[in-house]
């Protein structure tokens, strides 16, 4: 054999070779906390994992990034009295948005919850004590979590939970996202959050909006907390502002395409 074939040979080979390591490590999760890297202002961020990574398990934290769509989502562990003046600007603006809820604020603030459904609002599973899900390794732990949720869920609302789940503090591992689709749920990241949640340190509009309009961008799943007084406070305004840009609010079903 010509030196020249093997040579072509073994480049062949290593491409090979590179390709199945790319594959191998491109589908490998790490155990960690979802974050993200913002490279160029309008268009979408480098998530922890990649949507074709999250893909394979039913999870994901983007949308059609050709689309000018916004998935609004929403955490809340309890009720300061901020949820109702979002659900008016939602309401105003015709927008469907996801809350995703624990335990303790289903069970103190069950009429708001009933006000989401009502509303045409998807409520998700952000379980039951907000515990971090990623040390969970025993499998009836983790289910008992979100199965627990869906019981309190249609004990005060007579309706089923939508499978969505969110994981508090996006703390994850591969294991804990396969066990969510084991259990017919589709995890739901964020492509765009803010430091919304301390509440002793709100941000001011000036500040909320330096964050939130050069960072949309097409297909954006949006994480506020429904806890923030400023977020209650620029919601109505802070929609106008992304309807102007041409951006129009879409559901977790449209996400995933239900």
């Amino acid at each position: 054999m010509r030196k020249r074939d093997i040579v072509m040979i073994l480049a062949a080979i290593g491409v090979a070779v590179g390709v199945a390591l790319g594959i191998f490590f491109s589908s490998t999760l790490e155990t960690g906390s979802w974050g993200l890297s913002f490279r160029q202002e309008g268009a979408a961020p480098i998530g922890t994992a990649g949507v074709d990574q999250l893909k394979q398990y039913d999870a994901a934290y983007l949308g059609d990034t050709a689309e000018k769509v916004i998935y609004l989502t929403f955490d809340a562990g309890y009720e300061n009295g901020a949820t109702e003046r979002i659900l008016d600007a939602l309401q105003k603006h015709q927008a469907k948005a996801a809350f995703f809820l624990v335990g303790n604020y289903i069970e103190k603030n069950a009429d708001l919850v009933r006000r989401m459904v009502a509303d045409g609002h998807t409520v998700g599973n952000h379980t039951m004590h907000h515990p971090d899900m990623s040390k969970l390794k025993d499998k009836e732990a983790f289910n008992k979590e979100l199965r627990e949720l869906e019981d309190l869920f249609r004990e005060k609302t007579g309706q089923e939970l939508p499978k969505y789940y969110r994981p508090p503090q996006g703390s994850y591992s591969e294991e804990n996202l396969k066990m969510a689709k084991e259990l017919g749920y589709k995890t739901v990241f964020w492509s765009l959050a803010y430091v919304d949640w301390k509440n002793d340190s709100q941000p001011t509009k000036e500040q909320a909006f330096a964050k939130l309009l050069p960072r949309i961008h097409p297909g954006a799943v949006v994480l506020l907390h429904s806890t923030s007084e400023t977020n209650a406070q620029i919601l109505d305004e802070l929609l106008t502002k992304w309807e102007q840009m041409g951006y129009r609010f879409g559901t977790l079903d449209e996400l995933f395409g239900l």
